[in-house]
């Protein structure tokens, strides 16, 4: 899962950290040749930081006659310009590099590329890039500690960021919702939505809830025998109607069923379309308008990478959505989709599919794909 988007990630870490240390090579270097300025730049650089860690009279008697580092409007140094002598004493004293916006370039420049590569939407890849950038500019980093931790830290807050930005925790909102809870799954042909929505039947009742099933998917040949075949394996009631009736009075008397027979959730099927199909798209708004669904989740699948993001951000322009179920993760190698996502659309990814069976759907939670993403 994911494995395409790890090993570019993985390249960041590892150009950051040649980066550092060709940085901490060159200043040590230009500091060993360089005379005056109140450093002891005239001595080895070993000796100087080991006469600076053992507190030596000379590392304390050290004159600070360097001008002060560039100060911003609110007083404070600037991150982007950091003056040669603050590096070389960082290095020597402290064994430290500073990284500013030149040793950023490349590995961030890299960075992005390697994201557009891996089907992360423009604006999130440059969101990403950004955060990071933010994060390391004016940082001190320790010679000889892991390089690539810092790198992978400044990563995963960055990810984290775009990921966190739109949340639901479905089982709160079960919890909270009037019954019976009205869910309506829409989507393309072909993505994986009828066993999506048997997959939430199972996820729910697992948990407790008494689950409705909806066939309102009356176009497509086989559509209600199939979703008949689910409710008979997961042993939930199937309302449906004759092949071609009008989907939203399917739906409609599955809610009415729900009510009379006091069910927790109606989950409801309808015919895959395209947010230009004009006729289907009406259909749909009449569904809305009729049944009035507390939750309506756009189905997708995430090895369909930008084209799903697109589709999503076009369909929610349409009829808009509630969230995202990204079906067939576990056969994702970019991850793109499960990243951009819920950035495009605002609206967040509930479930990620990440197997056949009934069991593998998992509740989206960042932590989760982060784990994915840097995992062994």
């Amino acid at each position: 899962m994911f494995n395409k988007l790890k090993e570019k990630l993985s390249g960041f870490k590892e150009s950051l950290a040649g980066k550092i240390k060709e940085k901490a090579n060159n200043i040590g270097e230009t500091a060993k040749s360089v005379g005056g300025g109140g450093l002891p730049f005239q001595e080895p650089l070993e000796d100087a930081a080991s006469r600076a860690q053992t507190g030596s009279s000379a590392t304390a008697s050290a004159p600070h006659s360097e001008k002060p580092a560039v100060a911003t409007q609110a007083g404070e140094p600037s991150r982007s310009r950091i003056s040669f002598a603050d590096r070389a004493r960082a290095l020597i004293f402290e064994r430290e590099v500073i990284l500013d916006e030149k040793d950023l370039q490349e590995p961030l420049w890299a960075l992005e590329m390697a994201l557009l590569e891996s089907d992360v939407a423009l604006p999130v890849a440059e969101e990403i890039v950004t955060s990071i950038r933010q994060e390391l500019v004016g940082q001190k980093k320790k010679i000889g500690s892991d390089t690539g931790q810092l790198a992978e830290g400044a990563l995963k807050n960055a990810i984290l960021k775009v990921l966190s930005r739109n949340l639901m925790d479905f089982d709160q909102f079960m919890k909270e919702s009037s019954k019976p809870v009205k869910i309506l799954f829409v989507g393309v042909n072909g993505t994986g939505k009828t066993t999506s929505i048997a997959k939430v039947a199972k996820y729910l009742k697992d948990r407790g809830y008494s689950v409705v099933m909806a066939a309102g998917d009356t176009f497509r040949a086989g559509a209600v025998e199939q979703m008949e075949v689910h409710g008979a394996r997961l042993d939930v009631k199937v309302v449906k109607h004759k092949t071609g009736g009008d989907p939203a009075a399917v739906i409609f008397d599955a809610v009415e069923y729900a009510k009379a027979h006091n069910k927790d959730v109606v989950l409801a099927d309808t015919a895959g379309r395209l947010h230009t199909n004009i006729n289907l798209m009406d259909q749909m708004r009449k569904i809305v308008r009729v049944t009035k669904p507390d939750l309506m989740i756009f189905v997708d699948e995430a090895i369909a990478g930008n084209d799903a993001v697109e589709r999503a951000r076009l369909f929610n322009q349409s009829v808009p959505i509630s969230g995202t179920i990204l079906t067939k993760t576990d056969a994702d190698a970019k991850g793109g989709s499960a990243i951009s996502i819920a950035h495009i659309t605002g609206k967040p990814i509930i479930f990620l599919g990440v197997g056949q069976d009934y069991p593998d759907l998992v509740k989206f939670e960042p932590e989760w794909l982060l784990d994915r993403l840097f995992g062994e």
